[in-house]
């Protein structure tokens, strides 16, 4: 019942940090609203929750990174795998060795091995608190999805790269040898148990369903279950879940293209997906507020040990460390972007190298997150002689606030560097979804017809099948009209469309607010007017989908 009453606590605290974030005058990033609530409850009502950093991982970041693959535009992708593959693995080690010998001359009392540790776990980067600030100051769409692509490898290259900094911290020795094969196996495991269990899985549903047929609320349940049967599988393997969770999610994408599932399927499985992306993002950062007050005593403690008095030099190291991974990002995006300018040159592209507020922009939205906190819970509690982890609570106490700091970093400093900024021009898909559009209409349009011959083929009352095609058939031929004009013409049908959607969302809130007047008068049975009313929920979903 306790552990009940702290999910339920969470959970609102979840809904009322995505509130008061919308309800700010200012660009607050959600996480950093839930962390100060998780700290408000922790001083008002300890939860007195332990975290286990193993079912930490287990229970947020498999769905979480299977969404992200899942839904990250994959031509992105794909279109920069140089610059993203850079940053993912190049940035991470560039940021392990560098800050890593940072922290060690800073703070000579924590040993080198786990200064490693620390900058390790600290080189993966959370898009999700930078997401939240883009709601209010756009970030260029092709540099977010470089952001996306980078956060869903380099937790991977992070997570590897602390794990042999905490071996070296326990064991005295390192082998670059044993590092590189273990490094390799953890990628291509991880990858193939998460192309594998995914394919298997809905080959296994896609069988069934065609005997049987397909049940909404089981292949819901079963997006939900594969991305933690491939984390698992992978751990089995001592592969890495990780990558495993992020294959499975991109495999997914391209398995969905099939267009197996319902309609209905699809529909309700986004909203549940939503929700779980929602509540799984807020309650990251909740635990993590709720965690600090234990996390300050500690390092306050440690702190004391190393000499150091007063607990001031704590905000000194962290401010001191979040300038060396802003510097060593801002270092590697400028040399990265000097290399694609390079290529172009070579290839006889001509291209116009960006303002130094785009490279500010890149390093600035480096924000840590959900791996950091989970990767620093991680660190072994004794050595293997039983001694105390050497500065343990020290390091747990700099990574979680060095989220912090880079999350009011990024709120404060990315609207001001994107304010007036001129920004390279986004390429545009209208021409590519026009296209597709009409391609759409007139397959609508043989279908319509072919359907209506063999409905109507030898019946009296054909005529009445072929008035209902040519209705249907008129909607697919204005649509065709519509978007294979070009200049002006083009611009005048596109205007036209957005007034008849206007009008036609009008229509559609004055029939739903009948629905509901019925029924409240009992003139109408309620799961009749339920019916009708998720009718016009999905019509205007399907026109206006934002």
């Amino acid at each position: 019942m306790e552990n009940l009453t702290v999910i339920l606590v969470m959970l609102v605290a979840v809904v009322v940090g995505g509130a008061l974030s919308r309800l700010s005058p200012f660009p607050a990033p959600t996480p950093l609203v839930h962390i100060a609530l998780g700290a408000l409850i922790a001083s008002v009502a300890p939860l007195g929750m332990e975290l286990e950093p193993e079912v930490f991982f287990l229970l947020f970041l498999p769905p979480l990174l299977f969404l992200d693959g899942w839904r990250i535009p994959k031509e992105g992708l794909f279109r920069d795998a140089g610059t993203i593959l850079e940053f993912a693995f190049g940035l991470v080690f560039f940021t392990v060795v560098g800050v890593g010998f940072f922290i060690n001359a800073l703070i000579p009392a924590m040993p080198l091995a786990v200064a490693f540790a620390l900058a390790a776990i600290l080189s993966p980067t959370d898009p999700i608190a930078v997401s939240s600030v883009a709601k209010r100051t756009p970030i260029p769409k092709r540099l977010m999805h470089i952001l996306e692509g980078e956060s869903l490898l380099n937790d991977a290259s992070g997570l590897v790269c602390m794990r042999f900094a905490v071996a070296a911290a326990l064991t005295g020795s390192f082998s670059p040898f044993n590092a590189f094969a273990t490094f390799l196996w953890l990628i291509v495991a991880g990858v193939a148990c998460g192309v594998g269990a995914t394919l298997a899985v809905t080959q296994l549903k896609r069988i069934v369903a065609r005997r049987a047929g397909e049940e909404t609320g089981s292949q819901i349940l079963i997006s939900l279950l594969i991305p933690f049967g491939a984390y698992l599988l992978a751990e089995r393997l001592h592969g890495s879940g990780i990558l495993a969770a992020v294959a499975a999610g991109i495999t997914m994408s391209y398995v969905e293209q099939s267009g197996q599932a319902l309609p209905v399927t699809r529909v309700r499985r986004a909203a549940v997906w939503d929700a779980v992306q929602f509540s799984a993002n807020g309650a990251i950062f909740v635990l993590l507020g709720e965690q600090l007050p234990r996390i300050v005593a500690g390092a306050a403690q440690v702190v004391r040990e190393t000499g150091h008095h007063e607990p001031a030099w704590l905000v000194i190291y962290v401010v001191a460390i979040n300038a060396a991974l802003l510097a060593l990002r801002f270092v590697w995006a400028w040399v990265s972007l000097k290399f694609v300018l390079f290529r172009a040159a070579r290839r006889g592209e001509p291209l116009e190298a960006p303002s130094w507020r785009l490279v500010a922009v890149t390093a600035l939205a480096g924000a840590r997150g959900t791996i950091t906190l989970a990767g620093v819970l991680t660190l072994p509690l004794a050595t293997y002689g039983g001694a105390p982890f050497p500065a343990r609570d020290l390091a747990i106490f700099l990574a979680s606030f060095v989220i912090v700091v880079s999350l009011v970093a990024a709120s404060a400093g990315l609207p001001f560097l994107l304010k007036g900024l001129q920004l390279p021009p986004e390429p545009s898909h209208q021409l590519e979804e026009d296209r597709a559009r009409v391609a759409a209409a007139q397959a609508a349009i043989i279908a319509v017809g072919a359907a209506q011959h063999r409905l109507g083929a030898r019946r009296g009352d054909a005529d009445l099948y072929a008035e209902a095609g040519a209705r249907v058939m008129t909607f697919y031929r204005s649509r065709i009209d519509a978007r294979s004009k070009n200049g002006e013409e083009a611009n005048l049908a596109r205007a036209a469309e957005a007034i008849e959607r206007e009008l036609r969302l009008a229509a559609l809130q004055a029939e739903r607010e009948e629905y509901f007047r019925l029924a409240r008068g009992r003139e109408l049975p309620e799961e009749t007017a339920r019916k009708l009313v998720r009718e016009v929920d999905l019509v205007e979903a399907q026109i206006n989908p934002a």
